[in-house]
């Protein structure tokens, strides 16, 4: 069998073996055996065909693979579903007071919402405008704008 097949095998054997691990390492020692598969097709001998890839694994291990994991592990800049809602502002569509079993309604971007009022002794009348403060179940706790 030829070399540069050999090394294209475990190129292949270490890249499907990093998607089941996702730690960036055998990725690069994949990318390092695909550059030496490239190597060994050119005609280099087999000391010169582990040097490739001494060097390579190396260099993508020790200085690429930490710039990977540093945009993989980025924290969440975007909020999604429901956590997107807190501190928008909402309308009163129905009287909204604190008391549970009495809930209104509230319209925030376009969606219609039951609401409560997250001080249980106000009364946010039709009209208003208000902050949503928390999202419990699929109630908004509001408060009015000052």
């Amino acid at each position: 069998m030829d070399p540069w097949l050999i090394w294209l095998i475990v190129a292949s054997v270490l890249i499907v073996a990093e998607i089941f691990t996702l730690t960036a390492a055998l990725g690069m020692l994949g990318a390092a055996a695909l550059i030496t598969a490239a190597a060994a097709a050119a005609g280099l001998s087999g000391p010169l065909q582990f040097a490739v890839f001494t060097v390579v694994a190396t260099v993508t291990v020790l200085f690429v693979r930490p710039v990977a994991l540093r945009h993989l592990l980025q924290p969440q800049t975007e909020r999604f579903g429901v956590d997107a809602l807190v501190g928008r502002a909402a309308y009163v569509v129905t009287e909204v007071t604190g008391r549970e079993g009495r809930e209104g309604r509230v319209r925030i971007g376009g969606e219609e919402w039951s609401a409560r009022s997250y001080d249980e002794t106000l009364v946010i009348p039709p009209g208003a405008t208000v902050d949503v403060l928390e999202i419990s179940g699929s109630t908004a706790l509001v408060h009015p704008r000052e």
